[in-house]
């Protein structure tokens, strides 16, 4: 029984624990314990409040970590690349959606696993050992994430997002916030996904632009050219073995 006097920093992992435990709770034990789950929200004085507070933190947290996961890694620039090249192939539904998302999501596990292994090393398994704090932890944890973005972002992006916050100019670049540093990230990332996406076009227009000459001095006007460099455009990219030379390419992006 965790005790009401506990405090607060320490009522949050009981509850998330407990929580895991009753999710991977085998079927017989989960039925000895109840066949509901009552959830109360009552509180009767301020610790018991706090402690209903940080459980509605803990869930809105929860439901933002997908999108906050997709912010700070290199998912956003993969996918953005994989939906440039499918417009282009003039295949809009092929590769769909989830095998492209499957692909973008994988890439971005390989290309983030330095960094999450120093956020374990560092911070989350001296925190499971009792041997730092949960400040210390968060400070130990975000570093490798802002190193991984640092090396990423334009310094354009970077000073604009320092001018509209209305701060000083830091002297060193460990003294930039991370609120200032996740947008000009994201900006970043946009702008190389969308270079990368028009170098893809540039050969697949080419071939739309030669098929649609051809037929328009034989006089098929009426016979739309992506019918007929569609498949020009997936040989091509079959016989120069694009997908290797796009996800490549994109993987040595972020070295």
């Amino acid at each position: 029984m965790v005790d009401r006097h506990e405090p607060r920093s320490r009522m949050l992992p009981v509850i998330i624990v407990g929580a895991m435990a009753l999710l991977v709770m085998p079927s017989s034990e989960a039925a000895a314990v109840g066949p509901s789950v009552n959830i109360d929200f009552g509180a009767d004085g301020p610790k018991q409040t706090a402690v209903v507070i940080q459980i509605l933190i803990l869930l809105t947290v929860l439901s933002l970590a997908p999108a906050m996961f997709i912010m700070v890694t290199s998912f956003t620039r993969i996918v953005i690349v994989l939906a440039f090249l499918r417009q282009a192939l003039g295949t809009p539904t092929v590769p769909p959606n989830q095998v492209l998302l499957s692909l973008a999501l994988f890439l971005t596990m390989f290309i983030m696993a330095p960094v999450g292994q120093a956020v374990y090393n560092n911070a989350l398994q001296p925190l499971m050992a009792e041997q730092i704090s949960y400040e210390e932890a968060w400070k130990k944890g975000i570093e490798p994430v802002r190193g991984f973005m640092l090396r990423q972002v334009r310094e354009k992006d970077l000073e604009l997002f320092i001018t509209l916050s209305r701060m000083p100019k830091p002297d060193r670049v460990e003294d930039v916030p991370t609120q200032a540093i996740i947008p000009a990230f994201i900006l970043s990332e946009l702008r190389i996904a969308f270079q990368i996406g028009f170098l893809i076009y540039i050969p697949f227009l080419i071939i739309d632009m030669v098929v649609a000459s051809i037929l328009m001095s034989m006089g098929m006007m009426l016979l739309p050219p992506v019918v007929i460099s569609l498949p020009f455009k997936l040989i091509l990219f079959v016989l120069a073995d694009g997908w290797y030379l796009v996800v490549g390419s994109m993987m040595r992006s972020f070295q």
